[in-house]
């Protein structure tokens, strides 16, 4: 893509990016941005590490959430890597995952089984031991050039944005939870009832409504097979 195209193209995500109704939106949106808008871009995500614990906030790809956990489990990979080091760097690029990494050997070992060619990334925050990071992912060596990491950085400027628009980490991953509870117990009642999408979605509306019961909690009954209480 063209220089001048691709800033045409980042004009429109910043448009789409206000049109967003929540800060999670905007993130999953950005993640979908970096794999349709960036050449070579197979996946993309962002995380977030708290307390020493992976949450991946935004994912689109099946390897991003795999990829954050990890780099979590074994406590090293190139997002770490960024947070530790002494100078300003806050961009990182991995070539071929398929040569050595001293450095973090058994993420890159992992990352390697789960297919990643390539990676390249922008650390979005960091506090203490905590940090947020904009990753892309590519499932060939050599596809992120110095280039890319222009584009990168503009992506990841409008993700840093977001989460500070965010008050908590705690209060996206609280989001997430919800929304997966929420999606689990839809198609439970779609599968149990035959429901569509909007009349299983109105049904566990309608149940929060009546019984007084938080939306979240009224999905994870359902999924428990119990029964809501007033």
């Amino acid at each position: 893509m063209e220089w001048r195209e691709y800033a045409e193209s980042m004009a429109r995500l910043a448009r789409q990016l206000l049109e967003q109704d929540s800060v999670q939106a905007t993130l999953d949106e950005i993640a979908a941005s970096a794999v349709r808008l960036v050449a070579g871009c197979d996946a993309a995500g962002i995380l977030a590490v708290r307390k020493g614990r992976t949450v991946t906030l935004a994912a689109c790809g099946d390897v991003v959430a795999s990829c954050d956990r990890l780099q979590g489990e074994v406590g090293e990979g190139p997002c770490f890597d960024l947070v530790r080091r002494k100078d300003d760097s806050r961009v990182y690029r991995i070539a071929d995952m398929s040569r050595p990494q001293p450095d973090w050997q058994r993420f890159a070992s992992g990352a390697r089984d789960l297919g990643v060619g390539s990676m390249t990334g922008v650390l979005l925050y960091a506090e203490n031991e905590d940090f947020g990071a904009l990753n892309l992912y590519s499932g060939r060596p050599g596809a992120f050039g110095e280039e890319i990491e222009t584009a990168a950085w503009l992506l990841a400027s409008h993700a840093a944005v977001a989460l500070a628009g965010a008050r908590t980490i705690d209060q996206l991953e609280h989001g997430l939870e919800s929304r997966h509870a929420i999606g689990e117990a839809m198609g439970i009642l779609m599968e149990r009832h035959r429901l569509s999408e909007d009349d299983a979605f109105n049904v566990l509306r309608r149940i929060s409504q009546e019984h007084n019961v938080k939306l979240r909690d009224v999905a994870q009954r359902v999924r428990t097979g119990r029964p809501p209480s007033g």
